[in-house]
């Protein structure tokens, strides 16, 4: 878990998605830590985090909610990029209390939403090859995978791409299983509907991951603020560092005076 701007500011949760780590939000952190208080975890199995025995979305969101409270914080604006906001909507379900509101970042909304996945990606997964080609993988090929996911050419973290490398192919496979079936339950904006929390949806109108036109599915969530960043694809927080930071600071800016600390 990383820690970035004042202890004291208003805090503000930003979860990665699939395979990825907190090292994906850098872009980002300088301009929200200017008035947050930015926490950065690294799922299961990502990042800097030990592989898990379980990593169904429900007990990633246990072990957020784990961390949270050993924050003694509640009410917290919770920010979940790709498969990273089903996690937070989970997190939502199960522990209301600890989230006032919800940001998603290129989060597809329900299964048949999914576009075909480029090739690289293709190669890596599938088997029988993908565990060949996953052991074997370079840091010229962890960054091709990553941009394939861009509209545009866009700078990697390095750290990124050092975490990249410490998820398995085991522990990738099957948070993109555990995804799967969370979406196959119920599709996201029929949950967040029914959880009163306010919610900013944030898409690339060029993400080759997901149907860019499947973010108005998030109409059916009252109140729903959905927002799209022309010529940008699937990670948003590196292509357009500087609109999506404004979009998350705005949004949470309402909600600014609203997070609290929990009982020590």
């Amino acid at each position: 878990m990383d820690h970035d701007g004042p202890r004291d500011a208003p805090p503000l949760l930003l979860i990665h998605g699939s395979g990825a780590s907190g090292a994906s939000w850098g872009p980002v952190v300088p301009a929200l830590a200017a008035r947050h208080h930015v926490i950065r975890v690294d799922l299961p199995g990502c990042g800097q985090s030990p592989p898990a025995a379980s990593y169904d979305v429900r007990a990633q969101a246990d072990r957020v909610a784990a961390l949270l409270d050993e924050l003694a914080l509640s009410a917290v604006t919770v920010v979940g990029h790709s498969s990273g906001g089903y996690v937070a909507t989970a997190l939502a379900e199960r522990r209301p209390d600890l989230v006032g509101s919800l940001a998603l970042v290129g989060t597809g909304p329900r299964l048949d939403a999914l576009s075909p996945q480029p090739a690289v990606l293709r190669a890596l997964l599938a088997p029988p090859f993908g565990p060949l080609l996953w052991r074997r993988r370079s840091d010229a090929m962890i960054r091709k995978a990553i941009g394939a996911t861009f509209a545009a050419p866009a700078a990697i973290p390095p750290g990124m791409v050092a975490d990249l490398r410490n998820t398995t192919y085991r522990a990738f496979r099957t948070v993109l299983r555990e995804n799967t079936a969370y979406l196959a339950e119920r599709s996201v904006p029929e949950r967040l509907a029914v959880l009163g929390r306010p919610l900013l949806v944030v898409f690339g109108t060029a993400d080759p991951r997901w149907d860019p036109a499947s973010a108005r599915l998030y109409d059916a969530v009252p109140d729903a603020r959905i927002e799209m960043l022309p010529g940008v694809g699937h990670m948003p927080m590196l292509e357009a560092p500087e609109p999506t930071g404004r979009l998350l600071l705005d949004f949470a800016a309402p909600r600014a005076g609203t997070a609290t600390a929990g009982p020590a």
